[in-house]
């Protein structure tokens, strides 16, 4: 019976995450990116200048800053899927699918930037004073139809305790047995305490956390990337070369089958940096900003990093080692290929990494979970309980087998997809309109500081 029920749960999950969805996925990117004049690419620099920049906006309305808001996102997107996922794409769809990563996220930013400059414009805030938006408002105040956003919102906390936390726990615990030999329940109830230390104090709480765990893990497993490609850059050339060509012949994998070169690209950049799936804007809701725009573009450079650098270093690297056709897949496919150039300390780099990166994953979606809890019942009673719950699942998940947890999860993930994909369509007229009032305001910005600069020339 659970086999059959597992068989049910796959069959649906491939069919919820087929190629309509992806093509709605991609499609709706690159339908924004023309609206918006190809702004990921002309914006990008100062993007990553305001979200990096240590001069935060501390007036405005909101909870947490620009730099807190990216790092609680980047915490629910730079998981498992920067270390198994790509692998997974590597091996089933060939080296091509690491272009097609690259190309989904680059229309995903455009995705990512209207998410999150419609979560910041019909945001709200709960009874204690603090930030509630994403997807389920923009629905309801945007479009008038809370039907839809409450739909939204059940898909997403159901998610939230899958994919956001008994299968990182799960993930966390094999890891940490494989390599040390604990008892996963031993990791499980250690992680559950973790967790519920930040998250019972609430968004801010996991910003301070994430915005210290997050930069570091990422430097230390990109650090270790980009050692591979450096101290090999021999390989470097016919590695790009090979995920160039085989990205439109196919060729190098799945019998010449280009179609599944693309789908497995497309879908594990998608999983990866989630955009259009519409859980990062819910953080974007929290940050203190003055303009949608401003936070939009922070924003945007989530996909950025999450998949044109960290996933890039991990598809780089395997394709490198070539040892994605001797059996192996996922993590291990990855942990092999670092131990393979780096030696002994490769295998315990991987393992380190996807600990804080599953960890990380928790914390993030900790918050989307209890921000669709509060749009469904409006109670903070039930945000307390959710929390609670949440804790008790990450010690849950440790030591369970997650089949089915994982199957359901999966489908909740992209069933989350299309009411938010409805919202950012219906409403991309209001995206237009509101980056023509955020360029405004940078160009009288600028002008602002070049008359600034002026005066101070003259008066000198």
């Amino acid at each position: 019976m659970g086999e059959k029920l597992n068989e049910i749960i796959g069959s649906i999950s491939s069919f919820v995450w087929g190629p309509p969805l992806l093509i709605l996925l991609v499609g709706t990117g690159i339908y924004l990116t023309f609206r918006l004049s190809f702004l990921q690419f002309s914006t990008l620099p100062y993007a990553l200048k305001l979200a990096f920049s240590r001069k935060q906006d501390k007036k405005s309305e909101g909870d947490i800053s620009h730099f807190q808001s990216l790092m609680t996102a980047l915490a629910a997107t730079v998981g498992t899927g920067n270390i198994a996922g790509v692998a997974t794409a590597v091996v089933l769809g060939g080296p091509g699918a690491v272009f097609w990563m690259w190309l989904s996220a680059l229309f995903g930013m455009a995705t990512k930037y209207a998410e999150a400059i419609l979560a910041v414009k019909y945001r709200d805030k709960d009874k204690r004073g603090q930030m509630a938006g994403g997807p389920m408002y923009y629905l309801e105040k945007g479009l008038g139809m809370r039907w839809l956003g409450i739909v939204f919102a059940v898909f997403a906390a159901v998610a939230a305790f899958g994919i956001g936390n008994m299968v990182q726990s799960n993930s966390v615990a094999a890891v940490i047995e494989s390599n040390w030999n604990i008892s996963p329940w031993i990791t499980g109830i250690i992680l559950a305490i973790l967790t519920g230390l930040v998250i019972l104090g609430g968004i801010r709480g996991i910003g301070r956390t994430v915005s210290f765990i997050v930069p570091v893990m990422a430097l230390f497993y990109v650090g270790a990337g980009l050692v591979i490609i450096l101290g090999n850059l021999s390989l470097v050339p016919s590695a790009v070369g090979l995920i160039f060509s085989d990205a439109f012949t196919g060729q190098a994998m799945a019998g010449g089958a280009i179609g599944v070169v693309i789908q497995y690209g497309v879908a594990r950049g998608v999983f990866s940096n989630e955009a259009g799936l519409g859980s990062a804007p819910i953080a974007a809701a929290a940050a203190k900003t003055d303009y949608p725009g401003r936070q939009a573009l922070v924003s945007m450079t989530q996909v950025f990093i999450d998949t044109i650098v960290i996933c890039s270093i991990t598809g780089i690297a395997l394709v490198m080692g070539n040892l994605y056709m001797n059996g192996e897949n996922g993590a291990a496919l990855t942990s092999t290929t670092f131990e393979h150039f780096l030696g002994p300390a490769g295998a315990v780099i991987v393992a380190i990494g996807l600990i804080f990166f599953a960890y990380s994953t928790i914390l993030g979606w900790s918050y989307y979970g209890d921000r669709c809890i509060y749009y469904l019942f409006k109670s903070q009673t039930a945000i307390l309980v959710y929390r609670v719950v949440f804790v008790l699942a990450v010690a849950l998940g440790a030591g369970a087998s997650l089949d089915l947890v994982w199957g359901v999860a999966d489908i909740m993930n992209g069933l989350m997809a299309v009411p938010n994909l409805i919202g950012l369509l219906g409403l991309s007229g209001v995206v237009v309109a509101e980056t023509h009032r955020f360029l405004k305001q940078m160009k009288a910005e600028k002008q602002g500081t070049a008359k600034q600069t002026d005066d101070i020339s003259h008066n000198g």
